[in-house]
């Protein structure tokens, strides 16, 4: 704590920014004086909990889901989050959670506080889980301004043309490349890669692999880096995760691994593929438990529409050795590089949730001693009937975790209740509204 005293104290600034993530994996951030700030490290800070009652949109939810009295909730300041943003001024940042938060309030759904819990259960069986997110997303020329006057349609990309890994495009905008690059490093998130991806103005990084907790922060963090970076060079970053129907969407994959002793638990160079039993077992939870938790790998009407024969996005649930057309792609090789790449997350997804409901599966596999039933997918696992379907809808996914986590409660039901009306209430929000294809398409003609 002595370290975070003294780095406030040192800060040329008298306030700090303190953020914590929503169920959608918004960071809601305020700031706070510095003062305000020494005092809750030890006892925490009030932080109104609306933030776990309130949809991405700032709107209530309306099934049951809201605290009519909106108090505050006890804040835990993450110590080890302290970074300074290089884009303010090298202004103090502080990730922050509601780990003590009692059952009987809204806090208790905080996405953060979730995912502690689940390393806390691979640490009790002996594993230290390393995750390495990566990112899909579009850069447009647009302003939230813009945005808003042209009701989100006819976007200008930053680019145009299908131009995956363009040293042409990447050297136009250099400048914008080597911010994204500087300046996300500044900020403490180390990429191992960035280039741009097919499609106009879509890009792609990888995040460093870390231990847990630290990969899903600094996935989060990149989200916001990413996105006030591109303000900063008049550009507009989204991470929908199907944002025109004629391009491919935006994936969120998380390669994963799990380590004891020092050693990858994944590898055992005497048995297929370097696979250790281990690591089928894992892989099996993930397989069993796929369709149940799509909410928290798809979390969002929209993020269905990216599961598409063909689009790079799996269909159905289902594995396979270095192959990117199945839902779990097996990357196999020496033991510092063996790891398990789900395929399905989109770029739309809450890291905390997305990892967390990643890193529990593949604990239940272990915990259970599941099998691996159907075999690895060679070739286009669009053109086979391996594994089972995937929901194709919020509404039908929502569904699904409903049945799956009663029959496998993997989570606190406290939590995943109060998650699962979340998305009930999202897509009952979509079932209400009438489109521009609905008005296109039937109101001359019916």
């Amino acid at each position: 704590m002595q370290a975070t005293i003294d780095w406030l104290n040192q800060s040329a600034h008298h306030f700090v920014k303190v953020g914590i993530t929503d169920l959608d994996g918004v960071l809601r951030t305020k700031y706070l004086s510095r003062e305000k700030v020494l005092q809750g490290l030890e006892g925490g800070l009030g932080f109104c909990n609306v933030i776990f009652q309130w949809d991405s949109s700032d709107g209530l939810y309306g099934n049951g889901l809201a605290e009519p009295g909106f108090s505050d909730a006890r804040a835990s300041l993450v110590l080890g989050s302290r970074r300074n943003i290089p884009w303010e001024n090298e202004l103090p940042f502080l990730l922050a959670d509601f780990r003590l938060a009692g059952a009987e309030e809204p806090a208790f759904a905080c996405p953060r506080t979730l995912l502690r819990g689940v390393v806390d259960r691979a640490e009790k069986l002996g594993f230290t889980a390393r995750f390495g997110p990566e990112y899909e997303w579009f850069a447009y020329r647009e302003t939230p301004a813009t945005l808003a006057a042209k009701q989100y349609q006819n976007l200008t990309p930053l680019t145009p043309g299908m131009f995956g890994y363009s040293g042409l495009r990447t050297g136009a905008y250099a400048d914008f490349h080597r911010d994204l690059f500087g300046q996300l490093a500044a900020f403490g998130l180390e990429l191992e890669g960035l280039h741009t991806e097919t499609g106009p103005g879509a890009i792609e990084a990888a995040l460093a692999h870390q231990p847990t907790l630290e990969a899903a922060d600094r996935a989060v963090l990149f989200k916001q880096g990413v996105k006030q970076i591109s303000y900063r060079h008049g550009l507009v970053a989204s991470f929908m995760a199907k944002p025109a129907t004629d391009l491919p969407g935006c994936g969120g994959h998380l390669h994963q691994s799990l380590w004891r002793g020092g050693r990858n638990a994944f590898h055992d160079a005497a048995r297929p593929h370097g696979m250790s039993k281990l690591f089928e077992h894992y892989l099996a939870g993930q397989l069993a438990l796929l369709p149940v938790l799509m909410p928290f790998y798809a979390p969002n009407v929209n993020s269905y529409k990216r599961y598409v024969a063909g689009s790079w996005a799996a269909t159905r649930a289902n594995w396979g050795v270095d192959n990117r057309t199945v839902a779990l792609r097996v990357i196999s090789g020496s033991e510092k590089a063996i790891r398990l790449e789900n395929r399905v997350v989109g770029a739309d997804a809450n890291p905390y949730l997305a990892i967390a409901a990643a890193l529990a599966s593949g604990l239940y596999g272990i915990e259970n001693k599941l099998e691996l039933t159907d075999p690895a997918v060679t070739g286009s696992a669009y053109d086979q009937q391996v594994g089972e379907a995937l929901p194709r809808d919020l509404g039908a996914a929502a569904v699904a975790m409903e049945v799956g986590l009663a029959r496998s409660p993997i989570f606190a039901p406290a939590f995943s209740a109060h998650f699962l009306k979340s998305r009930q209430w999202e897509w009952s929000r979509y079932q209400q509204a009438v489109t521009d294809w609905e008005r296109q398409r039937y109101l001359e003609i019916t």
